[in-house]
């Protein structure tokens, strides 16, 4: 069984051009594997908030030390990281903001990004310790074309999730939706069609 984790950060819930196209691609796996499990975690959910002083103090105090308060307060990264970990595949719809990603994706990658948890550091660098798993970057634009200059978003996202340890990344180029809306999602569909499947799938 796959187990898909479809993260969306636009502020236009059910409404968004990066929902929509990446649901279109889970739809496609789940197609492939009638089996495959789905976890949706909405950014934009109460729950996920910016990086504080606190937070950061209890990822930095060993866990048989935490108080019961820095458990609390971590709780939510342990849920966050807990479903990155369980996931096979993760699907993510990156609606560009400001030539960037919107800040409650930001502070998602801020709860996932755990030294010892999800990367460690060596002698050598930083190493990911989420490897074996294939992400779909859905990144959805007015105009800004998908990895121009312009574009910080993109390679962000990639080094994240190389950072972590995901390497097999496939970009979905779902730009110019303030040019022509129709088209835009005509092509964002087309290239959905054409990537290629998780090989669980």
């Amino acid at each position: 069984m796959t187990n898909i984790l479809h993260v969306s950060a636009s502020v236009n819930g059910e409404n968004s051009n990066s929902r929509q196209i990446a649901t279109k691609l889970i739809e496609r796996i789940t197609s492939a594997d009638p089996s495959a499990k789905v976890v949706e975690r909405d950014t934009n959910a109460p729950l996920i908030t910016a990086l504080t002083g606190e937070t950061v103090g209890a990822y930095y105090t060993p866990e048989e030390n935490r108080s019961a308060a820095q458990k609390e307060i971590i709780s939510v990264s342990d849920k966050m990281v807990a479903e990155l970990q369980n996931a096979d595949v993760v699907v993510i719809g990156a609606p560009m903001y400001n030539f960037s990603v919107p800040s409650t994706l930001k502070a998602w990658i801020d709860l996932i990004a755990r030294v010892g948890v999800t990367f460690k550091y060596t002698e050598n660098g930083p190493v990911g310790l989420l490897s074996g798993k294939k992400a779909y970057i859905v990144v959805a634009t007015g105009g800004v074309p998908v990895n121009s200059a312009a574009d910080f978003a993109t390679p962000y996202l990639k080094q994240v999730l190389g950072f972590v340890g995901i390497s097999d990344i496939e970009v979905i180029d779902a730009s110019g939706f303030a040019a022509n809306p129709q088209e835009a999602m005509a092509r964002a569909l087309a290239n959905v069609e054409a990537v290629a499947l998780p090989s669980a799938a």
